[in-house]
């Protein structure tokens, strides 16, 4: 009956596309002691070289898990969102690559490849049943794709690390000390393991932390993913109430969502309960900021999936992004170089025409000193040309449905899950200021 109903809703759209309503099955389950842990972990600076930045610095709950800005600044950096600025004592080497993705639904089942170009990875051929960049020297215990994703940050110069020779993190790190003891992983570890009231909420999460083994940083990665988990699931929205027989949608909303399942053709890659298909397409997106280039090379290319994979196909192609909350969690594009929802809608329908009428105002970069320009590969038409040879023709949207699409978007929307269910604590037991 209820799926009779559904089916009626949609009238019009791919029906067969239409999701079925999301249960408790979809995720995996949470320890709330691992989630209250987590949460204090997730906004201490202490995980970051220099104790100055936090997880919640570039995924804070005021920006729907994100920042607020096209590319962030992370080490080098002060202030909160749009507001953050380089530190003029110490200031950034470079922007953050890439925009910094919302955390919603992360503790989903299906999520079992993360970021813009999925290098990490399920992979249960391998001893620690994943793949990442550090490939045979993966260590054991992360308990899932979710968990390594916080090895990244903390090892990024750029995002957590900080500079070279600026702390013993940064140091291991630009040594190549990952793993083992003297390692940054270590050396993050027994920092937060060094305060009591850490150590003794991580005796109480794991007993065999009780029992005498030491305190890993898989044990801490493993409390911050139960608490992304449980902080920010998010599948009660309008369109889940609707799912599970409750109200309607508005009209506009539920033309939107007719055209999103139908002709407009946006379901064939924001499919399913999260509206993603987790694979990677050439959306003929523009290329702003450092690009992902390792310190050697002088370019400012993003290649996207083809990093991971080396296969030419895979040039310019990102991952499909969940769309829960999305509304919320601009700039748009794995380089934010939207920050208007319309526009970028009206380019992703069809990013076969080109990237000439891309306007730079709708870039959030704060003013920043750095060795190349933003803007260097949008001035270079050969790079241009090869965006937009990879790119995919699509279905051009027209202005009103536009609009239509973006309602149904904010149906999408779960109010709850962007203000979180724990919150900001008002301390962290390192004693560091917390961002808010």
């Amino acid at each position: 009956m209820r799926l009779a109903l559904i089916l009626v809703l949609v009238a019009g759209a791919a029906r067969s596309e239409v999701p079925t309503p999301v249960t408790d099955a979809d995720y995996m389950p949470v320890s709330q002691a691992e989630a209250r842990l987590g949460q204090l972990l997730f906004y201490d600076p202490i995980l970051s070289g220099n104790r100055n930045i936090a997880c919640a610095t570039c995924h804070h709950p005021r920006f729907a898990t994100s920042d607020g800005l096209s590319l962030g600044i992370g080490e080098g950096g002060i202030g909160l969102g749009p507001d953050r600025k380089p530190n003029p004592a110490n200031p950034p080497e470079q922007r953050i690559p890439r925009n910094a993705t919302a955390l919603f639904n992360l503790g989903a089942r299906e999520f079992t490849i993360l970021f813009h170009d999925g290098r990490i990875e399920a992979d249960p051929s391998r001893p620690s049943g994943l793949r990442s960049p550090l490939e045979d020297d993966m260590v054991m215990g992360f308990a899932s794709v979710l968990s390594a994703q916080t090895m990244f940050p903390v090892l990024s110069p750029d995002e957590m690390a900080g500079h070279y020779q600026e702390n013993d993190v940064s140091t291991a790190v630009r040594e190549g000390l990952i793993t083992g003891p003297g390692g940054a992983w270590s050396l993050l570890a027994e920092r937060v393991g060094a305060i009591p009231e850490y150590k003794a909420m991580f005796d109480a999460a794991y007993p065999e932390i009780a029992a005498g083994r030491p305190i890993a940083f898989t044990d801490l990665s493993n409390a911050i993913a139960a608490f992304i988990a449980f902080e920010w699931r998010a599948d009660r929205s309008a369109f889940d109430a609707m799912l599970r027989g409750g109200p309607p949608l508005p009209e506009l909303a539920r033309e939107g969502m007719d055209l999103f399942y139908g002709e407009a053709g946006c379901a064939a890659c924001h499919s399913g309960r999260f509206q993603t298909d987790h694979g990677f397409h050439a959306m003929g997106e523009p290329q702003i900021g450092p690009g992902k280039a390792e310190r050697f090379e002088s370019h400012s290319r993003d290649v996207g999936r083809m990093r991971v994979t080396n296969r030419e196909e895979d040039a310019f192609a990102f991952r499909t992004p969940s769309l829960r909350n999305v509304t919320a969690t601009g700039p748009w594009g794995h380089d934010g170089a939207w920050s208007d929802l319309s526009a970028f809608l009206t380019h992703h329908s069809d990013p076969s025409v080109g990237l000439a009428g891309y306007d730079r105002g709708l870039a959030v970069l704060p003013s920043l000193d750095v060795a190349k320009s933003d803007w260097e590969i949008l001035d270079t038409p050969d790079e241009v040309g090869a965006i937009e040879a990879a790119a995919v023709p699509g279905r051009p949207l027209n202005p009103a449905e536009v609009a239509a699409i973006i309602a149904f978007l904010e149906s999408l929307r779960d109010q709850g899950a962007i203000d979180g269910r724990l919150g900001i604590p008002q301390s962290v037991p390192s004693g560091l200021p917390i961002d808010r």
